[in-house]
């Protein structure tokens, strides 16, 4: 792996990006493990003088974790203690944030303003040491150590921290991962011990209960990425609540060796079992109950490699058919409360609108649930993603960007403000177009000449754009309501402006962040882009933008008729315009 990672990094991204091998194989982690574009990557590596040994900084909003990363490219077999403490180090530091963003550098300044809003939606830390080497004896002695301090500090001071090493075995296994993450198949191979075990059929179903070794655990794939869990209602739900204390408090505890019986046990489906003599060959490999379990032990992984007599009740399901298993993850999850972000695939009102857009589009789809793929026959245009819809409705109509980024706020805290009313499918499908026809210019090509910054916030800015795009039609109509999606789009398309209006939003929002970072600062204050893009402030910064293109537009070569054009384009009736949908 060493010498493939070494051969990559020559390529142009690299060598032109980032200044020596340590920061490119740090670069090439994230943008091969973490999945990371090429600005995304940029704006994480905080790698240099005054980098108070953190290399980079991944804020994933998805699994509400922060990924504090420190690497080691080294080309020997072994990799001592040295790089673990440093790990440590920074945990210790991070704990006066105020401190530490006094001394770092410019890049990790900004990332540690991003860090501070993280922690305060309650995102856990999850500290990677990222290694082409293994660690030696006394090292491995030493991550366990570390683990447990770790463990406790996160625990005095409320905040779930996590410390993983990803040595040169565990990076070939994630970077396999990695590249079928779009539609992950995981195989493993687990041993049996005698007497541990009891293969049955079940209604026609091959079934076998196992007691499985919590040292074996660590090793099944998938655990930290999230790719085991793909069928599970819900992934991690952090090391910071009460089930999952306990489970770590029994590990480290003298009564390890009765955590089989403390726990319920581990559901995991598969689509095809081969059992032969001792071991059992799984293929198609999910766990649909003990995600939070499986997190937990991990965190905990040199603890529990040293405990022989510590097991714990695995279910294993051959179950190759998607609905069965879909009904089987809601109902082994029934012991602890589903959060209604969870089950919002099965609400009426999303079942309703899924209804009237496959018969108002016969030839597109509605996804409701997580991982579940369109037809292979369905046009690509006529596709939306409930998720992604929850985030239109929340830029657009309720005019909150600055949130729509986060999935869990959207299905849980607002959900009923924004599937509370009938939808019309003809604006579900507006919506889904003015987003395609903005997603166009946040590729590599750059047609928007969006400054660095705002495209290493593709999570983030897109939805701003798209809320630009309706704040063009309420400025350029003067009102204070919002446009009926669908009407903006009919009338774009028909003056054939639906390019030059998203455009016009892409421009708009670049000028807003760019006077914003221009803005004097308080004192001892550093201005985050990632925090600005969060808050409401940016809205303000977005209209005003919007009015001063507006307005010098006729000053500029052209622009008078641009500017007619624009206001035929983009004035809409009264009744096209509703009160914005309250979200805060």
């Amino acid at each position: 792996m060493y010498e493939k990672i070494k051969e990559e990094i020559k390529q142009d991204y690299y060598t032109q990006n980032f200044p020596n091998d340590g920061q490119r194989f740090v670069a090439w982690y994230l943008r091969n493990i973490h999945l990371r574009d090429v600005n995304q990557t940029r704006d994480d590596i905080t790698d240099g003088q005054d980098d108070k040994q953190i290399d980079a900084i991944v804020v994933d909003d998805d699994r509400s974790t922060i990924y504090i990363i420190q690497g080691k490219f080294i080309g020997s077999d072994k990799v001592d203690a040295e790089p673990l403490r440093e790990v440590l180090s920074s945990w210790i530091q991070l704990r006066d944030l105020v401190k530490l963003q006094e001394t770092a550098n410019d890049k990790l300044k900004r990332k540690l303003a991003e860090v501070a809003t993280a922690l305060d939606d309650e995102y856990e830390i999850s500290f990677e040491l990222i290694t082409t080497s293994s660690l030696t004896n006394s090292a491995k002695d030493d991550l366990a150590l570390f683990q447990k301090q770790i463990a406790n500090l996160a625990e005095k001071e409320d905040i779930p921290a996590t410390l993983t090493v990803i040595d040169k075995d565990e990076l070939v296994r994630r970077y396999d991962l990695a590249l079928e993450r779009e539609n992950p198949s995981i195989r493993y191979s687990l041993k049996l011990e005698n007497g541990k075990y009891l293969p049955m059929m079940i209604a026609g179903t091959q079934a076998l209960i196992a007691a499985v070794p919590l040292k074996e655990c660590v090793n099944i794939p998938g655990i930290k990425d999230g790719t085991l869990f793909q069928k599970n209602v819900r992934q991690s739900l952090g090391l910071n609540n009460a089930v999952n204390k306990g489970i770590k408090n029994t590990i480290y505890g003298d009564k390890h060796s009765d955590f089989f019986f403390f726990h319920n046990g581990v559901t995991a489906l598969c689509n095809e079992m081969k059992i032969n003599g001792n071991s059992v060959e799984l293929r198609g490999l999910s766990v649909v109950n003990g995600c939070q379990s499986l997190n937990t032990i991990l965190s905990c992984s040199e603890q529990v490699k040293n405990q022989d007599d510590t097991y714990v009740m695995f279910r294993f399901y051959e179950i190759p058919q998607r609905e069965r298993a879909d009904r089987i993850s809601v109902s082994t999850n029934s012991q602890s409360a589903v959060r209604p972000r969870d089950l919002r695939s099965n609400d009426k009102r999303v079942l309703n609108l899924k209804k009237l857009f496959e018969q108002k589009y016969p030839t597109g789809y509605f996804i409701t649930k997580r991982g579940e793929e369109h037809p292979a026959d369905k046009d690509d245009r006529y596709v939306i993603d409930l998720s992604e819809l929850g985030k239109h409705m929340m830029s657009w109509h309720s005019q909150r960007p600055n949130i729509a980024y986060s999935e869990s706020k959207i299905f849980d805290k607002y959900f009923e403000q924004l599937f509370k009313r009938e939808y019309t499918p003809e604006n579900v499908q507006a919506l889904n177009l003015w987003m395609q026809e903005i997603m166009k210019g946040w590729t590599s090509e750059n047609p928007y000449g969006l400054n660095q910054t705002l495209l290493a916030m593709k999570s983030y800015a897109p939805y701003h754009q798209l809320y630009a795009v309706s704040m063009c039609f309420a400025i350029a109509s003067k009102q204070s309501g919002v446009p009926n999606p669908y009407a903006c789009y009919e009338n774009a398309n028909a003056h054939n402006m639906i390019e030059q209006i998203v455009n016009i939003a892409g421009v708009c929002l670049n000028g807003a962040l760019d006077a914003a970072s221009n803005e004097q600062q308080p004192q001892n204050r550093i201005f985050s882009p990632q925090n600005w893009i969060k808050s409401k402030s940016c809205l303000a910064g977005i209209n005003l933008a919007i009015r001063n293109y507006f307005n010098v537009l006729p000053s500029v070569p052209g622009g008078k008729e641009m500017k007619q054009k624009l206001e035929e384009t983009l004035t809409l009736a009264n009744q096209n315009f509703e009160y914005r949908w309250e979200a805060d």
